[in-house]
This record gives C-alpha cells, sequence and structure tokens, in this order.
C-alpha cells in the first residue's frame, strides 16, 4: 500500500500534525477546546483538518 505525503492529505492524526513543531501535548489541548476550528471527530477519534490549522498557525502569535 502506497503512503500518502502529508501535504496531500485532508486530514490528520494529532501525531501527523506535530510536524507543525506543536506538541502532541498542545494539540490534544487545543483540539480539546469548544469549537475548535481545526478539528473533525470520527466516532471517538480526533483528527485535523489540514489547510483550516495551518490558517490557524499563521494567524497566531502565540501557542
Amino acid at each position: 500500500m502506497k503512503e500518502v505525503p502529508i501535504k496531500d492529505k485532508l486530514n490528520l492524526t494529532i501525531e501527523e500534525a506535530a510536524y507543525s513543531n506543536i506538541g502532541v501535548n498542545k494539540l490534544g489541548e487545543l483540539t480539546k477546546q469548544p469549537k475548535c476550528p481545526f478539528v473533525i471527530y470520527i466516532g471517538r477519534k480526533r483528527l485535523i483538518k489540514r489547510r483550516e490549522f495551518e490558517k490557524f498557525i499563521e494567524n497566531q502569535i502565540e501557542i
């Protein structure tokens, strides 16, 4: 099975999103916030919408 590069994925796991130099624990905290703009739940699994996450990071001064 061929692996899809992160840049081509629409949704990322928290571990995959850690490429942004934001740690797994901090990403977990951010995605647990109400109305987080870049999280999607598939059952109990949390995924990060890559495009929205990148926009969120671009607009932040401090995380």
